[in-house]
């Protein structure tokens, strides 16, 4: 099946497009394109299920309505990106279901804490820590309000009573964790605090506790639908875990559906993973990488930089993902100069006849020699104009693009009223918002 969001090649004209077996990683400056040539029409493409991640309303904007035609849209915004009033709840503790899941859960959380200069003990103890602790809500019932009263209290003794009852062998690692020197229990639960610091906020903590007014996301029935989920969070940090634990639950949820059908969803879900390396930063997203496409799950990463994705992943992770994605867009305003020579040597060199003339008394003679230079050097792929790309797809030699803005489809040509009135209800939303505001600090 095709996909949108390529482009046309410079040379021939010819519309070059990618598959839904394929995996993408697209790195563009701010400004160049991303939404309005990338993220946008590969969304409004999606044949199945969408997953789609921003730190901007433009995106949502855009697609809200037309997504709304064909499924659901359920919006995860927990830093009124896009001024949505809360209409969804997930059930995050239901990832404590096994221990597996619990510890992917638990790394969302210790990710925002760990460092390469850090001692790695302190985040890993704090993580061994909140996967026993989540394992017990879930044997329990409890909530998360639950799992953060325990953090809060290295006396409480609840949670190890239940495990004990149900998992004595990980009872015991947690109770390694509580049960030692006064001063290296504080460290630990000190940090498993700060990991979870993005839910002392009620606004946050809201989008992820039962609510019987509103509907219950469950992502393991959303990847057989054509919903579109929506996580929208202005930054990284604390909150950002959040969105991140939600994008990879939905990840594990559609790989063990995809198993129940073969190998592979029978429609593929894309995930457009726009500000991966901020707000949706999953911790083996590169090992991902290497397997989503071959289970119908096809995804986007969208970075500024190729640094800013070594910084999230580490040197081996960000290689690693750039060595399994099929597909790779190279956009306008890459400034690194060590990645901009790497792409030279890669688009390649080409054979250059010059000639030489040389003048004597006897006469002139005229000399031929041939030079290897590059097709294209660094520094013109820095200054590639906005609006064009590099495409790198597995096999094939590099080819310069003209991306294809939604603007510029005709078929798309109905996504402009829709983006300006969902983008006057954000205002008149956001305008309602601060009155509130005003109204209650009056009322101090």
């Amino acid at each position: 099946m095709a996909c949108a969001g390529e482009g046309d090649h410079m040379t021939t004209g010819v519309e070059l497009r990618g598959s839904d077996e394929d995996t993408y990683i697209a790195i563009m400056a701010p400004r160049a394109g991303k939404s309005s040539a990338l993220a946008i029409p590969i969304a409004m493409a999606a044949p199945g299920a969408l997953l789609l991640t921003s730190n901007k309303s433009d995106v949502y904007m855009a697609t809200y309505t037309a997504r709304q035609r064909v499924g659901e849209g359920w919006v995860f915004d927990t830093q009124a990106v896009a001024q949505t009033v809360r209409s969804m709840w997930w059930d995050m503790l239901a990832e404590g279901e096994t221990l597996e899941r619990a510890e992917r859960l638990a790394s969302h959380f210790t990710n925002q804490i760990s460092s390469e200069s850090a001692d790695p003990f302190w985040s890993q103890s704090a993580n061994d820590l909140l996967v026993g602790f989540f394992r017990a809500a879930w044997h329990d019932g409890a909530s998360i309000k639950d799992v953060m009263k325990w953090v809060a209290d290295p006396q409480e003794k609840a949670p190890l009573r239940i495990l004990h009852q149900y998992e004595p062998v990980l009872a015991e690692q947690v109770e390694g964790s509580i049960n030692i020197a006064e001063e290296t229990q504080s460290g630990i639960y000190q940090n498993a605090r700060t990991a979870l610091s993005g839910l002392r906020d009620e606004k946050v903590l809201a989008w992820v506790m039962p609510d019987k007014n509103t509907e219950r996301f469950d992502p393991e029935e959303f990847s057989l639908t054509r919903d579109t989920l929506y996580l929208l969070s202005k930054k990284g940090g604390p909150a950002s875990a959040v969105v991140a634990a939600l994008a990879d639950a939905t990840f594990t949820s559609a790989s063990e559906t995809g198993e129940r059908h073969g190998g592979r969803l029978p429609e593929p879900m894309r995930a457009v993973l726009d500000e991966a390396a901020n707000i949706c930063k999953i911790g083996d997203l590169p090992d991902l990488y290497s397997h989503l496409g071959s289970r119908g799950i096809t995804p986007y990463v969208i970075l500024q930089s190729y640094r800013q994705g070594v910084k999230a992943w580490g040197e081996v992770g960000m290689d690693s993902m750039w060595g399994a994605a099929t597909k790779k867009v190279i956009g306008a305003g890459v400034d690194d100069p060590r990645f901009v020579a790497d792409i030279a040597t890669l688009i390649g060199k080409h054979t250059v006849h010059r000639g030489s003339y040389s003048k004597s008394r006897d006469g002139g003679s005229q000399s031929w020699s041939e030079q290897r230079e590059d097709i294209r050097e660094a520094s013109d792929i820095r200054a590639m104009p906005k609006g064009t790309a590099l495409l790198l797809s597995t096999g094939m030699r590099i080819a310069q693009i003209q991306l294809r803005p939604w603007c510029e489809e005709e078929s798309l040509a109905h996504i402009g009223p829709q983006k300006k009135a969902e983008e006057a209800a954000i205002t008149q939303r956001a305008v309602a918002a601060h009155e509130t505001l005003k109204a209650a600090r009056r009322a101090r």
